[in-house]
């Protein structure tokens, strides 16, 4: 019966929320928003007043690799807009990685619509790398007078909107870092044609476009992790338009398993996994927000983001069945291996569970055990025979040992003050017994 119940708290509590343990979130950072001295260009092309610039970056666990970004059979790669795409069609790249430091300084280069794996220029004697611009210390080398005005010969360059929504300009920090390991064996497929080369999706600029859907695409290389290990943030794409975006992403990734690395394939769409693929929510955008606490009946691992309000109800558990001599009208949530009749009581003593029906070693008031939920003294109140031995237990919800613990009665009736603070977040089952009678409750630390 324990070992029942312990492996449905590792599925209900613990399983789901690992499967997305490695992939912590996806962040989208508002890079640049175009003004009209952006707009005179026309060497690069059309650019749009109020375009904005997207940077799509994959906040990993530290010590995991990215490897590749990719649409299959089964896991469709989607990024689209409501409105087209920006791509520069003079320096214009399909990945960042090809994009020569030295041409960024151009007309509107800086800006172009291109996907990655975290390296954004060709290599080098300084290969750079994709970071956040609240994390880049080391200024700019883009926009302003970096920037050679374009086709207008705007004086003092372009890319020097200071709108407040950016909270850094660009020609103060411009995302680029560098990275002493740099990625190797580089491979793309679905993206241009073999024969010709050119890229007629929304990252060339031979035609413009809303959105690319592919299930045969890819971008792989020997892989890479963040600039900064520890964050581990990594840069997979940048976007220019002035619609809004959205997008479902498959990644590949290396993960360490106890000493051992593994490929894991996290996917934005569960309708078919296959061996070594997980759901991971944080890879559909916009992120759907709701209650993501697994004690909550409104808990649904399919949310990327936290909404506190969407949490309502909070788990009680127990037998729901009228029928049973257990039944708690105050439940919410059945476990019908906790449910107990006369004749069958999953192994367990049926007087002790329904003392109506029988008769145990504790008295009629027994025990209560509060508060339920409880941060950090648990009140364990017994009643029970005089100088008997009451002994408890607490095991945690894989069933590891936290406490034993045996109690003297020098009186019918007396109060254990149990200091929980220390152990995890989660349930927990707290065991107690007199001689071979023993019962089972449920508490949540939180």
């Amino acid at each position: 019966m324990k070992k029942v119940l312990f492996v449905f708290f590792i599925q209900f509590i613990f399983f789901v929320p690992l499967l997305r343990a490695q992939i912590e979130n996806v962040i989208v950072e508002t890079y640049y928003i175009s003004d009209s001295n952006d707009a005179t260009d026309t060497t690069g092309g059309i650019l749009e007043v109020g375009s904005k610039t997207y940077r799509i970056y994959l906040d990993m666990k530290p010590g995991t690799v990215l490897k590749k970004i990719y649409g299959d059979a089964n896991h469709t790669l989607i990024i689209s807009s409501t409105n087209v795409f920006f791509n520069n069609k003079s320096e214009g790249q399909s990945f960042g990685k090809d994009f020569s430091k030295s041409r960024l300084d151009e007309n509107t280069v800086a800006l172009d619509s291109w996907l990655t794996l975290g390296q954004i220029s060709r290599v080098s004697t300084k290969t750079c790398f994709g970071v956040l611009k609240i994390n880049d210390n080391d200024g700019s080398f883009i926009g302003g007078a970096n920037n050679d005005g374009g086709s207008a010969a705007i004086v003092g360059g372009l890319l020097v909107n200071n709108d407040p929504s950016l909270v850094i300009p660009l020609y103060n920090a411009d995302g680029y870092d560098t990275l002493k390991s740099v990625p190797t064996s580089w491979l793309d497929y679905g993206f241009k044609d073999v024969l010709s080369n050119v890229d007629s999706t929304i990252f060339g600029s031979a035609k413009p476009g809303l959105g690319y859907i592919s299930n045969n695409a890819g971008l792989q290389n020997s892989g890479v992790v963040g600039v900064n290990p520890e964050s581990n943030q990594v840069l997979i794409a940048q976007l220019t338009t002035r619609g809004e975006i959205s997008f479902e992403l498959n990644v590949e990734v290396e993960e360490n398993d106890g000493g051992n690395t593994r490929t894991i394939k996290y996917v934005s769409n569960g309708d078919t996994l296959l061996t070594n693929e997980i759901v991971s929510p944080y890879l559909k955008y916009p992120q759907q927000c709701g209650c993501t606490d697994p004690n909550y009946l409104e808990y649904n691992a399919g949310y990327a983001c936290e909404n506190t309000d969407s949490c309502k109800s909070r788990i009680k558990f127990g037998c729901m069945d009228s029928l049973a001599c257990n039944f708690d009208p105050e439940a919410n949530f059945n476990i019908q291996e906790l449910c107990c009749y006369p004749g069958f009581c999953n192994d367990r003593d049926l007087s002790v569970i329904c003392p109506s029906l029988g008769t145990g070693r504790f008295s009629s008031q027994e025990t209560h055990l509060y508060p339920n939920p409880v941060q950090g003294i648990l009140n364990f109140q017994i009643y029970a025979e005089k100088n008997s031995v009451v002994r408890y237990k607490i095991y945690d919800s894989i069933g590891r040992l936290i406490i034993d613990k045996n109690l003297q009665m020098a009186l019918s009736s007396m109060t254990e003050y149990i200091d929980v603070s220390h152990l995890e977040n989660g349930i927990y089952l707290f065991q107690y017994s007199q001689d071979d009678i023993f019962k089972t409750e449920i508490f949540v630390k939180n």
